[in-house]
């Protein structure tokens, strides 16, 4: 039997604080972010982008001062993070990604003490929406709701950009950040 090894690919830490009131969850960070060792680190992916619309009198700081745009986005009440912890994947599309291992949520949780939303950034990671739920011992009717956003992925040309930005906008409105 031929086919080439996989390494095991190792996500990136959380990027939260107390104060953060809505997860956004990717799925696993593509390549060009797991290089740079940044969130959405693609130059093509809408994410950074769809943050700056959503607050103008909040200029995003410029994409060479990372440190300075997780300070933005904290201010913001957002936190980042992805499904996967690891996986096995050869580029970026979500659909190569193999013997893959989820996220402790239960440890992230306890540093949330006024989350009230999951966002996840994508169908691959809403696709896990329950388990994510079920390890943070959410129930349908607690206070933190899950919710399915578009993906800011440029391989997600289904969608305009203004389609994304609108969905992104009712989302985080609906839970005080715009």
């Amino acid at each position: 039997m031929t086919g080439s090894v996989q390494s095991l690919l190792t996500g990136l830490p959380p990027l939260v604080s107390p104060e953060t009131r809505v997860l956004v969850l990717g799925s696993f960070p593509g390549v060009a972010s797991l290089r740079a060792a940044q969130y959405y680190g693609h130059p093509q992916n809408h994410f950074w982008k769809i943050l700056a619309a959503l607050w103008p009198g909040h200029p995003l700081p410029d994409r060479a001062d990372y440190a300075a745009r997780c300070r933005w986005l904290l201010e913001r009440r957002l936190g980042v993070w992805d499904v996967y912890a690891a996986c096995e994947r050869e580029g970026s599309l979500d659909a190569d990604i193999r013997n893959a291992q989820v996220n402790d949520f239960a440890a992230l949780q306890k540093q949330l003490p006024h989350l009230s939303a999951i966002a996840h950034n994508g169908g691959e990671s809403f696709r896990h929406a329950k388990a994510v739920r079920r390890s943070m011992a959410l129930h349908d009717d607690d206070r933190i709701a899950s919710l399915r956003l578009p993906s800011t992925s440029a391989a997600n040309a289904s969608q305009s950009f203004e389609k994304k930005l609108n969905a992104w906008r009712e989302a985080l409105a609906s839970h005080g950040l715009v």
